[in-house]
């Protein structure tokens, strides 16, 4: 009985029966395959979906502007929330013209004012 051990990739040795000289690019265009064109309408007609990118959809949410500022605030504060709530904190920010942490600052310290006010 015949026993194959595999070739090591730390070998140096040639001998080792590892042979891959028969790879190779393929250099002819195979004559039997079908047109593109043909593929593609027998996949459509057999609802195969395309694994090829969908084109760039242009959506109502457009990408943010990057906000990078130098304000000496140096921790991290990631949260989550509904969808309407960040988009309203990004309008006010913008509109007021401040960056994101003076505009949680300014909302931290809002809050706190109206908690201690009497009802």
């Amino acid at each position: 009985m015949t026993t194959k051990t595999r070739a090591s990739i730390f070998s140096n040795d040639e001998s080792a029966g590892l042979d891959v000289g028969s790879f190779a690019p393929k250099t002819a265009i195979d004559a039997k395959a079908p047109a593109a064109e043909q593929v593609r309408a027998v996949a459509q007609a057999a609802n195969f979906s395309s694994r090829e990118p969908a084109a760039a959809k242009s959506s109502a949410k457009s990408k943010r502007e990057i906000r990078r500022y130098r304000t000496g605030r140096n921790v991290q504060f990631n949260i989550k929330a509904m969808q309407d709530t960040v988009d309203a904190f990004y309008a006010l920010t913008d509109a007021q013209g401040w960056v994101l942490g003076f505009t949680l600052q300014r909302a931290v310290e809002a809050l706190q004012r109206e908690l201690k006010r009497p009802t």
